[in-house]
């Protein structure tokens, strides 16, 4: 793999994605519907996935593709390929709430090795490098040159006063009774794979998950962690969370600065 491309078709795919689904977004009203799962779809996470396959399709042909909206690739049997989200947090997109994101990212061998997060109602951009470092662009964003970035690193935690981020649309009972096994400076709530970014800017140490997710929500947000030196592991057995897993579909897991003790529950 061209990582040097990989970063630049990425970023650039992730922006063009972001200005389709903003102009639904800001209409006084859009098309909602339901999936086989219950779960919301709307006219930006498709018309979104359209042109995100369709860039990475051209660029990478014999890698193969993922994507939440597409059901005939949820059936592969793959380790090494792309993964897309083409708006994850769809109920946030839905009430107009902000915090939804565009995920694409690479998975090498069950690892999510490259990806980028772009929250374009938040107007915040994050990504690896080509050397699979990670960082925050600074906006505004242009599609064909990158602007300033700045290096994200996990912050060096307190456990007496660990920082917490948690699902806004998916916190219950068991989530709140697992964080108050750590002593917490405080708690915040948000939407989509920004969740991780917050652990990968230093923003908060744990995040953890007890809830169902599929690999696209996850996969882009965990290499951004991973390029700034956190980890997602098993809620069960606190051993790394593998991708190309039978159907996609995660485990719970906690995505955290590796200087937090981990608790069992």
């Amino acid at each position: 793999m061209d990582f040097e491309k990989l970063t630049a078709v990425m970023r650039s795919l992730a922006l063009e994605a972001g200005d389709v689904i903003m102009e639904i977004y800001n209409r006084p009203d859009f098309e909602v519907k339901s999936k086989s799962d219950s779960s919301p779809v709307t006219e930006a996470d498709e018309a979104a996935d359209a042109l995100i396959s369709k860039g990475l399709r051209a660029a990478f042909p014999d890698v193969a593709l993922v994507t939440e909206e597409q059901s005939a690739s949820h059936g592969q049997d793959v380790s090494t390929f792309l993964i897309v989200d083409p708006l994850d947090g769809t109920k946030e997109f839905i009430k107009r709430r902000g915090d939804f994101t565009v995920n694409i990212a690479y998975v090498v061998d069950g690892v999510p090795v490259r990806g980028v997060v772009y929250a374009p109602a938040r107007e915040r951009m994050f990504f690896t490098q080509a050397d699979g470092t990670a960082v925050e662009e600074q906006g505004p964003f242009e599609k064909g040159t990158m602007g300033a970035v700045e290096p994200i690193s996990v912050a060096n935690p307190d456990n007496n006063a660990l920082m917490v981020v948690a699902s806004k649309s998916h916190r219950d009972q068991a989530t709140d009774d697992y964080i108050d096994l750590y002593l917490v400076r405080d708690s915040k709530s948000a939407g989509s794979s920004l969740k991780f970014c917050l652990v990968a800017t230093g923003e908060a140490d744990l995040y953890p998950r007890l809830g169902r997710t599929m690999e696209w929500d996850t996969a882009a947000g965990h290499a951004v962690l991973n390029g700034a030196g956190g980890a997602v592991v098993r809620f069960d057995n606190h051993q790394p969370l593998r991708y190309g897993k039978s159907g996609f579909a995660n485990p719970f897991f906690i995505a955290y600065a590796p200087g937090v003790e981990l608790q069992k529950q």
